[in-house]
This record gives structure tokens, sequence and C-alpha cells, in this order.
């Protein structure tokens, strides 16, 4: 990041299925945003696929563009380092925190945390092929946070130019709280800028994010699906301005926006399947005990999902909605204050196994 992006940067995060180039654009336009990231580029044993790169490496209209890949092969992933670069990516970025259990099966994803040597043999080679900056997303630890520093230590040691990290440990998956003093910690025994993820749900969190933990930047992922303004939300909180502040009509409008573009580039099929997922998110921001989101998923077609958003939100006003800037009632945001002491020790109070931090761990799918 260092030569690349100065303090307060935003990124919107990699996500698998989500994160694809038409959507990318969509949220790059509205700006707000300094890098944009592709969903994981999957890196195997076999042939890597220089036409499945080139789906990946679409630049954005505004800002950076970081493609990551996944994988656990040292030569591949150091010529997939290589060979995005040469396409035009502007970061190249390895995933180490992905947690669904085909990857921890394949060993790759968050399961690399459990060798911290192997992901530096990994890092290393990538950083022999590329001069583009280097980052890694984690995650802070597998079954437990006690080597979060170790890991982090290696991704540095290893030549990586930052490090973004989500503080849930992968059993976690996206239960509890993201435990912000992870983040603190990092920031303070790196020498490389940490990136801060994990349960920035309104904009004025990111802000607080970086006061209370020291992070040079922000990488918001489910959070920018939910509220598709918050990263100008951002923008205009820094600046000081009045942030914007969507209606229902406005949600409408960008969803439609969304199916046309989706149709544009995959044709009729597959469109309502990406709507829904976008609607899992946006219909958390509806104060309806989640009646919006249940009818709106039971549509079957693209027509009907979009009328039935347009006939329920199209007359709310801003008011009604939990997309202000500031903060709001429906979602529980990441905190320093999850327990009972600061994060000085990984392997007293980060480790939680049976949830002393007051998290609720468990299995619940970001």
């Amino acid at each position: 990041m260092r030569g690349v992006l100065g303090p307060g940067a935003t990124f919107f995060a990699p996500m698998e299925g989500v994160t694809h180039p038409t959507l990318r654009q969509l949220m790059s336009e509205r700006g707000g945003i300094d890098v944009v990231c592709t969903e994981f580029v999957r890196v195997t044993d076999g042939p890597l696929s220089l036409r499945t790169l080139k789906r990946h490496v679409v630049r954005p209209p505004r800002g950076l563009l970081s493609v990551q890949v996944m994988g656990n092969h040292i030569e591949h992933m150091a010529d997939a380092a290589a060979m995005v670069s040469d396409l035009g990516a502007d970061i190249v970025d390895i995933n180490l925190g992905c947690p669904a259990p085909r990857a921890v099966r394949k060993g790759v994803g968050s399961a690399m945390l459990k060798d911290p040597a192997l992901l530096a043999r990994v890092l290393a080679a990538m950083r022999a092929r590329t001069s583009l900056p280097l980052s890694a997303k984690i995650r802070a630890g597998f079954d437990s946070a006690d080597h979060v520093l170790t890991i982090a230590r290696a991704v540095q040691e290893s030549g990586a130019d930052f490090i973004t990290v989500h503080p849930r440990r992968r059993v976690d998956f996206y239960a509890g709280v993201a435990d912000w003093r992870i983040i603190a910690l990092l920031a303070r025994e790196l020498a490389i800028p940490v990136i801060g993820n994990g349960d920035i749900w309104y904009a004025a969190d990111a802000l607080r994010i970086e006061r209370e933990t020291g992070c040079s930047g922000v990488m918001l992922g489910r959070p920018a699906l939910r509220n598709p303004w918050v990263f100008q939300q951002i923008a205009a909180l820094r600046r000081g301005q009045v942030p914007p502040r969507p209606s229902g009509r406005d949600l409408a409008v960008h969803l439609r926006d969304l199916a046309e573009r989706l149709a544009a580039w995959l044709g009729p099929l597959g469109v309502l399947g990406m709507l829904k997922e976008q609607l899992r998110y946006l219909g958390r921001a509806v104060p309806d005990d989640g009646h919006f989101l249940r009818e709106a998923c039971r549509q079957t077609s693209v027509e009907a999902a979009l009328g039935y958003v347009d006939g329920m939100l199209s007359d709310r006003p801003a008011a009604d909605l939990d997309l202000a800037a500031e903060g709001g009632r429906l979602e529980k945001s990441g905190s320093m204050a999850v327990g009972r002491s600061s994060a000085e020790s990984p392997a007293q109070d980060l480790r939680a196994p049976d949830a002393p931090c007051g998290l609720e761990f468990g299995a619940s799918p970001t």
C-alpha cells in the first residue's frame, strides 16, 4: 500500500460469486472506493487458465484493481502473481481467510493459517514474480487466535506490502462480533499497513475503527451490499460534509440498474439468483422483522422480484430505513470492548476457545 494509497484508503472486499465485474463497476461508478477487489481466482495443481484470469482482471472506471488469488501450490501461485500483473492488476492479493468447507478441505484459504511456514513460502514466491504491491487477507486464526501475530509477521517478512485482517477465527465463520482489538494489535506490532475489516456496518464505523485501532484503511464487503452508498457516506464524513442517506426508491432503482447490467453481461439466466444474493443484504436495512426479505426471496422471476421491491420500497422515506451514516439499530458493529481486557496477549485474551471475550461463537454463515 505504501506508495500506492494514503491513509484512510477504502476497499470493496473480495466476495465469492458477488464481486463480479458488473457489481464492481456499478459500485465504483458510485464513488468513494479507492480499491475494488475481485472475487478469488482459484489456483489449483493444474495448468493456469489465462482465459479465467482475463475474466477477472476487468478494470473499474475509478480507483485501483486488486486481484485475489487462492491456492497453496508454490510455483503456480507465483505464476498467477506474474500473470495477473501482466494482465493489468494494480495489486496482487492472496486469500488466507476463506472459511468455506470446500476451501478448507483443499488446504487453501483459512486452512493455510495452520501452516505459517507454507504461507510464507507461497508469499515469498509470489513476491519474487511481481513488482506490484502484494497483500494478504487473513483471519485471526483457524481454531484459535493465539498465533495471529505469528501469522501476520510471516506475511510481513515474506514481502507483503500490507495486510488486511478480518478479526474472527475460521471456526466462527461470521458469528458473534468482530473483535477489533486484534486489528489494533497488528496495527501496533507490524511495520506494514494494516487494513481493518469486519462488522463495519455503518459509515461512522469506518472512522471509528481507524481511530480506535490505528489501522491504515478499511475494507467493507457485506455492509456495502446492505448499503450501496456506504462508501460515499464514508467519503462525506471524512470531508465534514452531510452524507447521503438512501431512500427506498434509491434502493429499488439500484436493484433494477444492477439487474439490467447483469442481464447484459450474463443473459437472462442466472440474474435472479444474483439479485436474491443482493436482496439478502439490502433487506437487512428494512426494519420489519425480515418480512420484506422473506417475501422478496420467494419471487420466482426477475420481473416479479423487481416489481415486489418497487411496490414495497418506492414510497419508503430514508428515515424508514436503517441506512444512516452515523449508525443504526439493526446491526451489531465491531468493537474494541468485546472482552474484559485489551488485546495485549493473543494467547490470553484473543484465543476465546470458550468465548471468554464475550463473543457469541458458532458456525453461522460474510
